[in-house]
């Protein structure tokens, strides 16, 4: 096995074009999370993505014991305390039946002491369909104008959506939706879930995978997402295998092109995330619904790497900053989700 790649911040970096583009997006996230109570009808500042929330729960991250030597310095306890939120990506909650099949499995790892290790805000698609950093901040600005302003910002979603095909265009995103629509109706918890982007682990960079065991798909399939996975939480344990890729070349593992696989480098199983039966907290209480599960106020040697990446740091600070601010004030009125 050839030796794995060492992080460096120039994976990271953003230009000047980008860096302008980043401060208009940091506006309109502001504008919609203000606003997110009117657009989502609903008592309390939301999310600008992964809106809506199914389900809170604690839940333990334990060690595998013979995990490979060089990972054993960032695992130095046999379990660790997990809260998980389960959500949807909508950035506008609706009360349906059926959302679009597109969740959020959020893990937030705590020390004994209660202090913040870690947040992985991992999702059911492994891929992301853009590279380019203006277009993903040009459509990101378009879509929350969209949601604010309504029609008059269709049509630059439009011109960003067009520019978006070409990264569309690989056969491992081809191969991923057919096996996404082929899902789109089994239960949540029957998913495996990705980080989509790489994450450091030291100087290691990573991706990581979460493997659910033995839950059947067709769980729930006549109920609503969050009643269904909120009464198997209550009567079932939640087990699922945590996996992890290392980066030991680009060309094969590349950092900033997420349209695309890891190839030739072997999944290595660290551990398995449990949730025991009635875990549950309750997600309509405002305390829960400010948890931040931004992986950029993780400890420095498990933050998230690459230029996409990068821009959820500034994303998620306006939007976590902005939310608190108004949930906190009605919180103080006696107001809960």
């Amino acid at each position: 096995m050839p030796n794995p790649l060492q992080y460096n911040k120039k994976f990271d970096e953003l230009n000047e074009e980008e860096k302008k583009l980043l401060e208009i997006n940091k506006k309109t996230i502001a504008d919609f999370v203000e606003q997110s109570s009117s657009i989502s009808d609903v008592n309390y500042a939301t999310r600008n993505a992964h809106a809506k929330t199914y389900a809170v729960a604690k839940g333990t991250f334990r060690i595998e014991p013979d995990i490979p030597e060089l990972l054993r310095p960032f695992f130095d306890k046999e379990k660790f305390d997990l809260t998980i939120r389960f959500s949807n990506a909508q950035l506008k909650i609706k009360n349906s039946k059926k959302d679009i099949p597109a969740y959020g499995f959020a893990v937030q790892i705590r020390d004994d002491n209660g202090g913040l290790l870690a947040n992985y805000p991992l999702v059911n698609f492994p891929l992301f369909p853009i590279n380019s950093v203006p277009t993903f901040l040009k459509l990101f600005t378009a879509v929350n104008m969209f949601y604010i302003k309504k029609w008059s910002h269709l049509f630059p979603i439009l011109i960003q959506g067009i520019k978006m095909i070409p990264s569309l265009l690989t056969a491992d995103m081809a191969r991923n939706v057919i096996k996404l629509m082929g899902k789109r109706n089994d239960f949540i918890l029957s998913f495996d879930y990705y980080s989509v982007g790489a994450y450091r682990l030291g100087d290691l960079i990573i991706k990581i995978k979460l493997c659910p065991r033995n839950v059947d798909r067709d769980t729930g399939r006549k109920k609503k997402i969050k009643e269904s996975l909120t009464n198997y939480l209550k009567i079932h344990d939640f087990t699922a295998d945590v996996l992890i890729q290392i980066c030991y070349d680009l060309k094969d593992q590349p950092i900033n092109k997420l349209n695309v696989e890891w190839k030739n480098s072997p999944y290595i199983k660290i551990g398995e995330v449990k949730i025991d039966k009635d875990s549950l907290l309750d997600s309509r209480n405002c305390t829960n619904e400010l948890l931040s599960f931004n992986p950029f106020e993780s400890k420095i040697f498990f933050q998230p790497v690459g230029k996409i990446q990068k821009l959820r740091d500034e994303a998620y600070k306006v939007s976590v900053q902005t939310r608190r601010k108004i949930n906190k004030l009605l919180h103080g009125k006696g107001v809960e989700k």
